[in-house]
C-alpha cells in the first residue's frame, strides 16, 4: 500500500492530465500502485482534487484480483450535443451501455442489499455512451492498477433517451449500429460482458457497502460495454442504434484546452 505522501503525488499528476487532456507516461515509481486499494486510494484523491461531485459509477462484476469500479464526475455527464471530448486521434472513443439511475438512497448499512431492494431504488433506464480517454499515453504499458487509478479510461458520459426498464433487464444481447455521414454503418453483434445488465449494479452496492459507502439518489451507473470501444467522428451527426431499445443520436467536438 501506497503512503499518503506517494498517493497524494499520483493523484496530482492524474489530476492535472484531467484538466489538461495530456497523455502522458507512466506514473513515477516512487508513485505507481503495485496494489487495489493504492489505486482506489488514488482515485477518490483524484477527484477531491478537482472539486469534483461524483455523478454516477463504471462497474462490472471484476475477475479474480481486480475491481472494475472507478467515480464519474458530474461535471463529465453530458445531456446535450454536441459533447467536447479529448480527441487526440482525431475521433471520439465511446463505449454503447445502458445506465441505471437512482430514485432513492442506498446508504451504507450493517446487513447486504437484497437484489429486489437495489431493483426498487432504480427509477429510470437510459441509453449512453462512457467517453473514453486515457491519461496515459501508452495504456497498454500499464499495469492494472495504474489503470484503476486513472479511472478506467473514463472521460464522461453521454445520456441518451430513456427506454422501457423491462427490456433493459432483458438485454444481455442487444445488436449495436453505428450511423455516421461520413462511413458506412457499422455493426456489432453485441454482448453485455456480464450477460445480466444489472448484475454489476449488484455487485457494486454490496461493494460500497461493505467499505461503509452508499449510493445516491440520481447517480447514473453504468455496467459494461455491448461492444467494446468504437469510434465515431467529430463535427457531424451520429446515431447508434441500441437494437430493439432504440437509438441515441449525439454529436461530438474536440475539446481544447482552456
Amino acid at each position: 500500500m501506497l503512503d499518503p505522501s506517494a498517493v497524494a503525488q499520483a493523484a496530482s499528476i492524474l489530476a492535472e492530465r484531467r484538466r489538461s487532456g495530456a497523455q502522458e507516461g507512466r506514473l513515477p515509481e516512487n508513485c505507481r500502485p503495485q496494489d487495489l486499494e493504492s489505486a482506489l486510494a488514488i482515485q477518490a484523491q483524484v477527484t477531491r482534487d478537482l472539486g469534483a461531485d461524483i455523478g454516477g459509477w463504471k462497474c462490472l462484476q471484476p475477475p479474480p484480483d481486480r475491481l472494475v469500479v472507478a467515480p464519474i464526475h458530474a461535471r463529465d455527464i453530458h445531456r446535450e450535443p454536441p459533447v467536447s471530448v479529448w480527441a487526440p486521434g482525431g475521433r471520439a472513443r465511446i463505449e454503447p451501455e445502458l445506465a441505471f439511475v437512482l430514485g432513492r438512497d442506498l446508504p451504507p448499512r450493517e446487513h447486504p442489499y437484497e437484489n429486489s431492494e437495489i431493483d426498487a431504488a432504480v427509477a429510470h433506464t437510459h441509453l449512453v455512451l462512457e467517453l473514453i480517454h486515457s491519461r496515459y499515453e501508452d495504456p497498454a504499458s500499464a499495469e492494472f492498477p495504474e489503470m484503476l487509478a486513472d479511472g478506467l479510461l473514463n472521460q464522461g458520459l453521454f445520456v441518451g433517451p430513456e427506454v422501457d426498464p423491462e427490456l433493459a433487464l432483458e438485454a444481455s444481447e442487444l445488436d449495436i449500429t453505428l450511423h455516421s455521414q461520413s462511413s458506412a454503418p457499422e455493426h456489432h453483434q453485441g454482448r453485455h460482458p456480464n450477460t445480466h445488465p444489472r448484475a454489476p449494479l449488484y455487485w457494486l452496492v454490496e461493494f460500497l457497502r461493505s467499505r461503509a459507502q452508499g449510493l445516491k439518489a440520481g447517480e447514473f451507473i453504468i455496467t459494461g460495454s455491448y461492444a467494446g470501444v468504437l469510434e465515431a467522428p467529430l463535427e457531424e451527426p451520429v446515431r447508434l442504434q441500441f437494437g430493439e431499445l432504440g437509438d441515441l443520436n449525439v454529436s461530438f467536438k474536440a475539446r481544447v484546452t482552456g
